[in-house]
């Protein structure tokens, strides 16, 4: 009699994301109208998945601050004018005052991005004050606990203290009572960056400047406040950071190249910076037989600042990832299938299945976009999954969506399932065209709206 091996369940394949991180101090200066060598729009080999962007005084006025609250900030706006077209949706984002944090994600990753919480840390003015501190947001990236954090840290040569006691600080801050998150110490990834405004101790200007003009830095980075620091401290010595192979990216005179020629002439710095952190693997003995090797890894494809940018006293700097990992959750939790042919004249059939331990609300919703959606708000109609379901059973769900308002177009669409009590996108369907009205002929051969 033959037998018959049982057939084991496909482990989930190895994955990489190509992750671009930019941090960028704007000096309140509006968007310029070019920034495709910042987001490295003409690297083709990129292929990016992610990016992450952080700003550092943004103008924050009380008039602009009123607007952004009204709309969405000019940087904001720009950058989704950008991306959008290239499928990159703004997955989420926080703000604090000048401090701007934003994840843009390809629509193809939503529901295996779950925005875990967002968060704001003001440590100006005793702590009350948001000109400086941090802004956090906490995902799950494939299962994977990930925290980024745009700061902005005192600045000054004298406040080095000051600023390694604020790092400390924004890093406590982001603890996470009355959610299921782990300290942020336990969490896979952590991607720190920002205007950390670290100096170069004890050389003088001109010797700064002829080792800048000579592109000789190994004696600054000697004295690079933030190099220094990482020797005493264990803590900060677990962030990792790419070589400071260019320039330092302050203080610049705005629309120029030049460093600051004003009465101060500021001494030159590199202080705008980028941090990783990979979760700790446990130590053990000798006689203890070593862990199996995490499926998570982070490597530096590029760690550059752009000369080209001129708006501000600050150059932007950029960094470019690859996370390899294999996938904790590679099966969503919701599955999406419009049923049938869509046309512009009727109510259209939505089916959906969903994994046994997904947690539905009543307040959950299906969104029908555009492809080249720019956020999760930008639908061109939605359905509450509860309001219109006409069936369900263990295993599938059908609900009705209205179609008859959208305009005739050769655009394609998506559609998005949002679960309310996960605050994200946990399922999305193939991209899919909406049929025109069909036309009936009248008696004398001209055609006409169907009825």
């Amino acid at each position: 009699m033959e037998t018959v091996n049982p057939v084991k369940p496909t482990e989930p394949r190895g994955r990489k994301l190509s992750i671009h991180v930019v941090t960028w101090n704007v000096a309140s200066a509006a968007p310029p109208p070019d920034l495709d060598d910042l987001l490295q729009l003409d690297n083709q080999n990129l292929n990016l998945d992610m990016y992450v962007i952080g700003l550092q005084e943004m103008n924050c006025g009380i008039m602009s601050l009123l607007s952004d609250t009204a709309f969405e900030d000019p940087w904001s706006s720009f950058f989704m004018d950008v991306l959008s077209p290239l499928n990159f949706v703004k997955v989420s984002y926080v703000r604090m005052q000048g401090l701007l944090l934003l994840v843009f994600a390809k629509y193809q990753h939503l529901p295996f991005i779950q925005i875990l919480s967002t968060k704001s840390t003001p440590t100006g003015l005793f702590g009350y004050w948001g000109n400086k501190g941090g802004v956090n947001i906490c995902l799950k990236l494939y299962g994977y606990y990930v925290s980024i954090i745009n700061c902005h840290l005192p600045p000054h040569m004298a406040n080095n203290d000051q600023r390694l006691e604020h790092f400390d600080w924004i890093l406590e801050m982001q603890n996470f009572k009355g959610l299921d998150i782990p300290n942020i110490l336990d969490h896979d990834l952590i991607v720190w960056f920002g205007d950390m405004n670290f100096r170069i101790e004890d050389f003088g200007l001109h010797f700064v400047r002829e080792s800048i003009k000579s592109q000789c830095y190994g004696d600054l980075w000697e004295k690079d406040q933030l190099s220094v620091a990482k020797k005493c401290d264990p803590l900060l010595r677990e962030f990792q950071e790419g070589p400071l192979l260019f320039p330092p990216t302050y203080k610049f005179d705005k629309n120029s190249n030049n460093y600051d020629t004003s009465e101060k002439k500021r001494k030159p710095a590199w202080t705008d910076r980028i941090l990783w952190r990979l979760k700790r693997q446990p130590h053990t003995g000798s006689c203890t037989p070593k862990p199996p090797a995490p499926h998570f890894s982070l490597s530096l494809r590029s760690y550059v600042s752009h000369m080209m940018y001129t708006i501000s006293d600050h150059k932007p700097v950029t960094g470019t990832f690859d996370l390899e990992l294999k996938p904790l959750v590679s099966v969503p939790l919701i599955t999406l299938m419009p049923e049938g042919q869509w046309t512009m004249e009727n109510d259209m059939l939505i089916s959906y299945s969903s994994t046994p331990d997904f947690p539905s609300s009543p307040w959950d919703w299906i969104g029908l976009y555009k492809v080249g959606l720019r956020h999760i708000n930008d639908y061109v109609s939605y359905v509450w999954v509860k309001d219109n379901q006409v069936s369900f059973n263990n295993r599938l769900n059908q609900v009705y969506i209205n179609v008859s308002n959208i305009p005739e177009t050769e655009d394609q669409f998506l559609l998005c399932y949002y679960s309310n009590n996960l605050h994200s996108v946990v399922g999305i369907s193939n991209p899919f065209k909406i049929q025109p009205p069909a036309l009936e002929e009248d008696p004398l051969g001209e055609a006409q709206p169907q009825i």
